[in-house]
């Protein structure tokens, strides 16, 4: 859940030669390790593009490394071969197309090996595909974490790199699966149209996620709550229901962190009894608002709202009365939301939940006994049974978090 750090990555050495495992062999996996690392320097910066890290390496030796920066800006792979010709002495510093001159870039990466942790674009969009650059380059082989599922790519970028007699090897295993998670939002929005959605909440230790009264603040420490600000910056956008925003009042904003942007703030609210007093609605300035709303809303209603700052949009309510979650999942999908942050209240995130909507969760568990009467769970609706029918997740992990544990896990497998 806290997303890859770069950290300090040993240099292979010759002396990892010959110690091969099935498929790659140690010093590709320790290679693609440190372009992992270094995609994670894009987090928060990237969307709708990947993070995307890369590596190039001859005879032991890193010649250049990357990652994308944000949309627009140069590829992974074109950034490492950039960097790799400042290193031999030939500075680079023009648009990306020129990069691949074979009379600069050859002498350099003939025969290198460039490790990239997303399949290498074919396709012209913003900047020339990468294949091309690897192609020009004269690389040798190309080592890649994980396949793009994107339509126009899913394939063809390899296919085209091994056309040309560059050797592709795919990583495999943990490796593998740590690329692919690495791009979660993209993939998903690839693959179905939706966003990948994270629920996120805090509990005490009777697993209650509010008092009686319905008082929540605060649950969990400072620094959890610090935490959620940096998730809330590599987020596309933050969804709420009209509950939890009566009862929390929250901005819903990223502070105190680095933040390329501000998420779409989104409030689920069939009524749309959203108050011009909330917090949410005085901070418009900071980002961007969205209420969603059910169909029988007045045109009078939401007119009065969007004169304060905030859109508006309708959509239908589903069986149980309550707007129906796969509509606002893929309204947003529609507006290249990638990453959803949903932030509660049970009664929506129950909906979610029930409607297979959530891929990640992520659970404060925090030192507190609030004994009541009211379920206060974390999730409101239809659910199992019996115990062995409930949800088990994989891919858990649990960490301290000041006097908090972080309990997370996936719901299903990568996409």
């Amino acid at each position: 859940m806290r997303g890859r750090n770069v950290r300090a990555v040993p240099t292979p050495g010759p002396w990892l030669k010959g110690l091969f495992f099935l498929g790659l062999n140690r010093v590709d996996m320790a290679y693609l390790d440190r372009a992992l690392a270094l995609a994670e320097l894009g987090r928060g910066c990237t969307s709708p593009n990947p993070v995307v890290g890369a590596v190039i390496v001859r005879d032991s030796e890193v010649l250049g490394e990357g990652h994308h920066a944000g949309p627009g800006r140069d590829h992974a792979e074109v950034v490492a071969i950039k960097d790799a010709l400042n290193r031999a002495g030939t500075p680079v510093d023009t648009p990306v197309a020129t990069v691949v001159d074979a009379s600069k870039c050859r002498p350099v990466c003939a025969d290198a090996t460039m490790y990239v942790t997303l399949e290498p674009c074919c396709v012209y969009g913003r900047t020339p595909p990468c294949t091309e650059a690897l192609i020009g380059a004269g690389f040798g082989r190309v080592v890649v974490g994980a396949l793009d599922p994107s339509p126009q790519m899913n394939g063809k970028g390899v296919d085209l790199l091994r056309a040309a007699g560059i050797e592709v090897d795919l990583a495999e295993g943990a490796l593998a699966l740590r690329a692919k998670r690495q791009n979660n939002g993209q993939r998903k929005a690839a693959i179905t149209g939706l966003p990948f959605v994270i629920y996120k909440y805090a509990m005490t230790l009777d697993g209650r996620v509010a008092t009686d009264s319905g008082d929540s603040r605060w649950i969990s420490s400072e620094q959890s709550r610090a935490l959620v600000h940096q998730w809330r910056a590599w987020s596309d956008a933050v969804v709420v229901g009209a509950g939890t925003l009566r009862a929390d009042d929250p901005r819903l904003t990223a502070r105190d962190v680095r933040c390329e942007r501000q998420p779409l703030r989104v409030v689920v609210d069939r009524r749309l009894e959203l108050d011009p007093s909330s917090a949410l609605v005085r901070s418009v300035d900071d980002g961007p608002v969205l209420a969603v709303c059910g169909a029988d809303v007045s045109e009078k209603r939401r007119d009065e709202v969007e004169q304060w700052g905030v859109e508006t949009v309708a959509v239908a309510a589903g069986a149980s009365g309550m707007l129906d979650p796969v509509a606002v999942a893929k309204l947003l999908g529609e507006r290249n939301v990638q990453t959803v942050l949903l932030e509660g209240g049970p009664k929506l995130a129950g909906s979610w939940w029930n409607a297979g909507l959530v891929d990640q969760v992520g659970v404060f568990v925090c030192p507190l006994m609030a004994a009541g009467v009211d379920n206060r769970g974390a999730l409101c609706g239809p659910g199992a049974a019996r115990m062995d029918e409930a949800v088990r997740l994989r891919e858990t992990e649990v960490e301290q978090v000041g006097p908090d544990v972080l309990v997370s896990g996936y719901t299903g497998e990568p996409f």
